[in-house]
Protein backbone atom coordinates (compact mmCIF):
# COMPACT_ATOMS: atom_id res chain seq x y z
CA UNK A 1 0.00 0.00 0.00
CA UNK A 2 2.83 2.03 0.85
CA UNK A 3 4.64 1.89 -2.35
CA UNK A 4 1.52 2.39 -4.31
CA UNK A 5 0.47 5.88 -2.63
CA UNK A 6 4.34 6.58 -3.51
CA UNK A 7 3.69 5.62 -7.00
CA UNK A 8 0.64 7.70 -7.04
CA UNK A 9 2.33 10.63 -5.73
CA UNK A 10 5.63 10.30 -7.98
CA UNK A 11 3.21 10.41 -10.96
CA UNK A 12 1.81 13.94 -10.06
CA UNK A 13 4.86 15.29 -9.28
CA UNK A 14 5.83 14.33 -13.31
CA UNK A 15 2.43 16.20 -13.89
CA UNK A 16 3.17 18.81 -12.21
CA UNK A 17 6.80 19.35 -13.84
CA UNK A 18 4.89 19.15 -17.06
CA UNK A 19 2.43 21.76 -16.30
CA UNK A 20 5.37 23.82 -15.02
CA UNK A 21 7.53 22.69 -18.00
CA UNK A 22 4.66 23.82 -20.64
CA UNK A 23 4.29 27.38 -18.66
CA UNK A 24 7.86 28.21 -19.10
CA UNK A 25 7.40 27.59 -23.02
CA UNK A 26 4.38 30.03 -22.69
CA UNK A 27 6.39 32.50 -21.13
CA UNK A 28 9.38 32.19 -23.55
CA UNK A 29 6.44 32.43 -26.41
CA UNK A 30 4.85 35.27 -25.19
CA UNK A 31 7.97 37.46 -24.75
CA UNK A 32 9.01 36.45 -28.36
CA UNK A 33 5.97 37.11 -30.05
CA UNK A 34 5.64 41.10 -27.90
CA UNK A 35 9.54 41.20 -29.43
CA UNK A 36 7.78 40.90 -33.28
CA UNK A 37 4.33 42.46 -32.03
CA UNK A 38 4.60 44.48 -29.37
CA UNK A 39 1.08 43.44 -28.48
CA UNK A 40 0.42 44.57 -24.78
CA UNK A 41 -1.72 41.34 -24.04
CA UNK A 42 1.26 38.89 -25.10
CA UNK A 43 3.31 41.33 -22.53
CA UNK A 44 0.44 40.59 -19.59
CA UNK A 45 0.65 37.05 -20.92
CA UNK A 46 4.48 36.98 -20.04
CA UNK A 47 3.84 38.16 -16.45
CA UNK A 48 1.22 36.22 -15.89
CA UNK A 49 3.18 33.19 -16.60
CA UNK A 50 5.83 34.02 -14.18
CA UNK A 51 3.51 34.36 -11.51
CA UNK A 52 2.10 30.82 -12.50
CA UNK A 53 5.63 29.44 -12.51
CA UNK A 54 6.47 31.01 -9.45
CA UNK A 55 3.01 29.59 -8.06
CA UNK A 56 3.81 26.14 -8.99
CA UNK A 57 7.55 26.44 -7.79
CA UNK A 58 5.90 26.68 -4.35
CA UNK A 59 3.60 23.70 -4.85
CA UNK A 60 6.20 21.80 -5.84
CA UNK A 61 8.61 22.11 -3.42
CA UNK A 62 5.80 21.32 -0.80
CA UNK A 63 4.77 17.80 -2.46
CA UNK A 64 8.54 17.12 -2.75
CA UNK A 65 8.99 17.72 1.00
CA UNK A 66 6.07 15.74 1.96
CA UNK A 67 6.66 12.99 -0.31
CA UNK A 68 10.39 12.95 2.06
CA UNK A 69 8.77 13.12 4.90
CA UNK A 70 5.92 11.00 4.99
CA UNK A 71 7.07 8.20 2.57
CA UNK A 72 10.75 8.29 3.23
CA UNK A 73 11.74 7.43 -0.16
CA UNK A 74 15.03 5.66 -0.86
CA UNK A 75 17.45 4.92 -3.80
CA UNK A 76 15.88 5.88 -7.36
CA UNK A 77 12.75 6.98 -5.70
CA UNK A 78 14.90 9.87 -3.89
CA UNK A 79 17.28 10.89 -5.97
CA UNK A 80 13.75 11.58 -8.64
CA UNK A 81 12.46 13.85 -5.90
CA UNK A 82 15.67 15.21 -5.13
CA UNK A 83 16.17 16.26 -8.68
CA UNK A 84 12.78 17.57 -8.82
CA UNK A 85 13.27 20.30 -6.74
CA UNK A 86 16.40 21.49 -7.83
CA UNK A 87 14.89 21.50 -11.71
CA UNK A 88 12.05 23.34 -10.51
CA UNK A 89 14.43 26.19 -9.65
CA UNK A 90 16.01 25.89 -12.66
CA UNK A 91 12.49 26.47 -14.13
CA UNK A 92 11.72 29.42 -12.08
CA UNK A 93 14.97 31.38 -13.12
CA UNK A 94 13.89 30.43 -16.92
CA UNK A 95 10.30 31.88 -15.87
CA UNK A 96 12.24 35.40 -15.16
CA UNK A 97 14.53 35.30 -17.50
CA UNK A 98 11.66 35.25 -19.94
CA UNK A 99 9.79 38.03 -17.95
CA UNK A 100 13.42 40.20 -17.85
CA UNK A 101 13.11 39.47 -22.37
CA UNK A 102 9.68 40.89 -22.13
CA UNK A 103 10.83 43.81 -20.00
CA UNK A 104 13.48 44.67 -22.16
CA UNK A 105 11.47 43.93 -25.32
CA UNK A 106 8.98 47.17 -24.19
CA UNK A 107 11.73 49.55 -25.39
CA UNK A 108 12.18 47.83 -28.55
CA UNK A 109 9.10 45.80 -30.19
CA UNK A 110 7.91 45.56 -32.62
CA UNK A 111 11.57 44.66 -33.67
CA UNK A 112 12.27 45.13 -37.45
CA UNK A 113 16.00 45.21 -37.63
CA UNK A 114 19.32 43.10 -38.78
CA UNK A 115 20.00 40.10 -36.20
CA UNK A 116 16.38 39.46 -35.25
CA UNK A 117 16.47 36.20 -37.36
CA UNK A 118 19.41 34.74 -35.10
CA UNK A 119 17.42 36.12 -31.95
CA UNK A 120 14.61 34.24 -33.13
CA UNK A 121 16.47 30.99 -33.89
CA UNK A 122 17.91 31.46 -30.79
CA UNK A 123 14.24 31.28 -29.28
CA UNK A 124 13.36 28.31 -30.94
CA UNK A 125 16.33 26.35 -30.20
CA UNK A 126 15.87 27.01 -25.97
CA UNK A 127 12.15 26.68 -26.37
CA UNK A 128 12.99 23.11 -27.37
CA UNK A 129 15.33 22.61 -24.86
CA UNK A 130 13.15 23.46 -22.19
CA UNK A 131 10.82 21.14 -23.50
CA UNK A 132 13.32 18.13 -24.10
CA UNK A 133 14.85 18.05 -20.92
CA UNK A 134 11.22 18.12 -18.71
CA UNK A 135 10.26 15.34 -21.37
CA UNK A 136 13.39 13.58 -20.81
CA UNK A 137 13.00 13.51 -17.17
CA UNK A 138 9.11 11.96 -17.56
CA UNK A 139 9.98 9.44 -19.69
CA UNK A 140 13.44 9.03 -17.86
CA UNK A 141 15.63 8.95 -21.04
CA UNK A 142 19.26 9.43 -20.44
CA UNK A 143 19.35 9.76 -24.27
CA UNK A 144 17.61 12.18 -24.66
CA UNK A 145 18.80 14.47 -21.94
CA UNK A 146 22.49 14.30 -23.38
CA UNK A 147 21.01 15.34 -26.53
CA UNK A 148 20.01 18.56 -24.85
CA UNK A 149 22.96 19.30 -23.29
CA UNK A 150 24.68 19.28 -26.85
CA UNK A 151 21.56 21.26 -28.14
CA UNK A 152 23.52 24.51 -25.88
CA UNK A 153 26.34 23.93 -28.45
CA UNK A 154 24.11 25.09 -30.86
CA UNK A 155 22.57 28.43 -28.84
CA UNK A 156 25.82 29.32 -27.39
CA UNK A 157 27.09 29.23 -31.36
CA UNK A 158 23.52 31.80 -32.11
CA UNK A 159 24.75 33.76 -29.36
CA UNK A 160 28.20 34.21 -30.60
CA UNK A 161 26.74 35.16 -33.81
CA UNK A 162 24.08 37.60 -32.71
CA UNK A 163 26.62 39.20 -30.22
CA UNK A 164 29.34 39.57 -33.58
CA UNK A 165 26.52 40.81 -35.17
CA UNK A 166 25.03 43.58 -33.19
CA UNK A 167 29.17 44.41 -32.19
CA UNK A 168 29.87 45.64 -35.71
CA UNK A 169 26.38 47.42 -35.91
CA UNK A 170 27.59 49.98 -33.19
CA UNK A 171 30.86 50.10 -34.37
CA UNK A 172 28.97 51.50 -37.61
CA UNK A 173 27.77 54.28 -35.58
CA UNK A 174 23.90 53.80 -37.30
CA UNK A 175 22.56 56.00 -34.07
CA UNK A 176 20.91 52.75 -32.69
CA UNK A 177 23.40 51.61 -30.35
CA UNK A 178 21.14 51.39 -27.66
CA UNK A 179 18.42 49.01 -29.42
CA UNK A 180 21.52 47.30 -30.05
CA UNK A 181 22.17 46.68 -26.34
CA UNK A 182 18.92 46.00 -25.39
CA UNK A 183 19.12 43.33 -28.09
CA UNK A 184 22.40 41.57 -26.84
CA UNK A 185 21.17 41.88 -23.13
CA UNK A 186 18.22 39.61 -24.70
CA UNK A 187 20.14 37.03 -26.05
CA UNK A 188 21.98 36.49 -23.41
CA UNK A 189 19.18 36.33 -21.69
CA UNK A 190 18.06 33.31 -24.24
CA UNK A 191 21.59 31.93 -23.25
CA UNK A 192 21.04 31.57 -20.20
CA UNK A 193 17.45 30.05 -20.51
CA UNK A 194 19.54 27.48 -22.46
CA UNK A 195 21.94 27.38 -19.30
CA UNK A 196 18.85 26.44 -17.18
CA UNK A 197 18.10 23.67 -19.39
CA UNK A 198 21.21 22.10 -19.38
CA UNK A 199 21.02 22.31 -15.52
CA UNK A 200 17.49 20.42 -16.44
CA UNK A 201 18.74 17.48 -18.17
CA UNK A 202 22.00 16.82 -15.76
CA UNK A 203 19.46 16.48 -13.16
CA UNK A 204 17.84 14.07 -14.88
CA UNK A 205 20.86 11.95 -15.71
CA UNK A 206 21.52 12.00 -12.17
CA UNK A 207 17.38 10.81 -11.34
CA UNK A 208 18.40 8.01 -13.35
CA UNK A 209 22.29 6.63 -12.95
CA UNK A 210 23.06 8.92 -9.79
CA UNK A 211 25.77 10.24 -11.99
CA UNK A 212 25.79 14.54 -12.06
CA UNK A 213 28.66 16.34 -13.69
CA UNK A 214 27.37 20.31 -13.64
CA UNK A 215 28.86 22.39 -16.05
CA UNK A 216 29.93 25.80 -15.03
CA UNK A 217 27.44 28.31 -16.39
CA UNK A 218 28.44 30.75 -18.62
Amino acid sequence: MMRENLSRQLELLNNELIEMGALCEDAIASAVKYLSTADQKLLGNAAEAERQIDRQEREIEDLCMKLIIREQPVATDLRVISSALRMTSDMERIGDQAYDISDVAKNIAPLKVGGEIQIYDMAEATVRMVTESVNSFVTKDVAAAKAVIAMDDVVDRLFDAVKNELIAAIESKSGKGELYIDLLMIAKYFERIGDHAVNIAEWVIYSVSGEHKQRPQS
